[in-house]
């Protein structure tokens, strides 16, 4: 595909992706919806008029929102639709967009923009699907033996996150305090975390129209409700979870912050790179049961920077390797009857692989603090350090392009003086 905007064959966001944000200006303060062309941001609410598709006429409003729920409300054919209408304006063949007069007013560059949520998250839900991931943490506090909780090969395992919480990347995290307890079977102390960790996820965002409350959607016709993925980093405060999850599960040791890039990229650019879905034993109940694929290809790396400039990749790992599927964490959530919203998110959890190179959190790759992680800037990390930066990338590589998400950055700042 060649599109008359130019970018280098290792952009994030060729023609082939085309993943929608929310973006402002200094010129321009008004939130509006673009779409990531290179190192451009083509504004949506300036060309909305263009879309008049059978499914789309009429309804362009939707994007000319300062979010992006109306348009995800719209469904899969309206998104489809959109998607190759952006896809023949942004090609070589159409002049519509290229005369500089009119490219000025509908183009912005990316680092001319300033970055937001790229829609309101009403509700946000963490899952376990990571087979590895569970693996290893199971074994650090259960041993070998009992690694995976008995459930956890029969339905995909969630809690309910805290939505208020959920930042764009770029935005600072500060260290968080809480009740903790250093030393097992003494009394819990009160102070910073000491023991901060970032998570590699990746999550959806819900879109088609709401459902009711009592209704639930198999995994079977749970795809169309699948908008399209974000990475994700889901800080998380070790010390105070041990202490605070039982027996409810995670609580303020998660809230503190989770950072998404802001970019989403639809199912539909990620189609190329579907992979087997990972085996699973036993066979799952009928209504987590889907035909084909819904896993992928995404190559996942996180870099950590120090205070001194110097970034260390410290974990590759892959989407690939999850266990639950969107499709059937979209089930599972909904088999009660639990309603959705267009907007709702939905995380991985963290994704590990099979190696240690391939964990994705510090409680694996330092193996529950036992084990320093080297940096080259000559200094080692059990656990994450004040002023430290984490960096996620994901991106599928494909012939002679590549699908990105964009950044997914925070800095760790010291605890809030009290």
């Amino acid at each position: 595909m060649k599109s008359f905007i130019e970018y280098s064959p290792s952009s994030d966001f060729p023609l082939e992706n085309l993943p929608y944000g929310v973006f402002s200006t200094s010129t321009n303060p008004v939130k509006r919806i673009g779409v990531a062309i290179g190192s451009e941001i083509l504004d949506l609410k300036a060309v909305a008029h263009l879309f008049t598709g059978k499914i789309l006429a009429g309804k362009q409003d939707a994007l000319r929102q300062e979010a992006l729920n109306d348009f995800m409300a719209l469904g899969r054919p309206a998104w489809t639709e959109a998607r190759s209408t952006l896809q023949d304006l942004l090609s070589a063949d159409n002049h519509t967009l290229q005369e500089p007069e009119i490219r000025s007013k509908v183009f912005v560059q990316q680092r001319d923009a300033v970055m937001h949520l790229p829609a309101k998250i009403g509700d946000y839900t963490d899952f376990y699907s990571s087979i590895h991931h569970a693996t290893n943490v199971g074994t650090m506090f259960r041993g070998k033996e009992s690694a995976l909780m008995p459930n956890w090969k029969y339905l995909p395992v969630g809690y309910h996150g805290r939505a208020s919480s959920v930042v764009v990347s770029g935005t600072p995290i500060r260290r968080p305090r809480g009740q903790t307890l250093p030393v097992d079977g003494a009394a819990p102390v009160y102070g910073p975390c000491r023991l901060m960790d970032f998570e590699l996820e990746v999550a959806f965002f819900v879109g088609g129209p709401a459902t009711r409350l009592g209704e639930s959607i198999p995994a079977a016709k749970a795809y169309d409700h699948i908008f399209g993925m974000v990475t994700m980093n889901d800080w998380s405060a070790r010390d105070i979870q041990k202490w605070e999850y039982v027996p409810l599960g995670p609580f303020t040791a998660k809230n503190l912050g989770t950072t998404i890039s802001p970019w989403v990229v639809t199912m539909e650019a990620l189609e190329p790179f579907k992979v087997p879905n990972m085996p699973q034993n036993p066979d799952p109940f009928p209504y987590l049961h889907h035909e084909g694929s819904c896993n992928f290809d995404i190559k996942l790396e996180v870099d950590i920077k120090g205070p001194q400039g110097v970034a260390t990749t410290v974990t590759r790992s892959n989407y690939k390797f999850m266990y639950w599927t969107p499709q059937q964490q979209l089930a599972q959530h909904t088999v009660t009857g639990c309603n959705l919203n267009p907007g709702d998110l939905m995380a991985s959890g963290t994704i590990s692989g099979e190696t240690v190179d391939s964990y994705g959190s510090m409680l694996e790759l330092s193996w529950k603090g036992t084990k320093p992680v080297p940096l080259k800037d000559g200094t080692v990390r059990k656990f994450l350090q004040d002023g430290d930066e984490v960096s996620i990338k994901g991106f599928c590589v494909g012939e002679n392009y590549r699908i990105g998400f964009g950044p997914c950055v925070g800095k760790l700042l010291p605890t809030n003086p009290e």
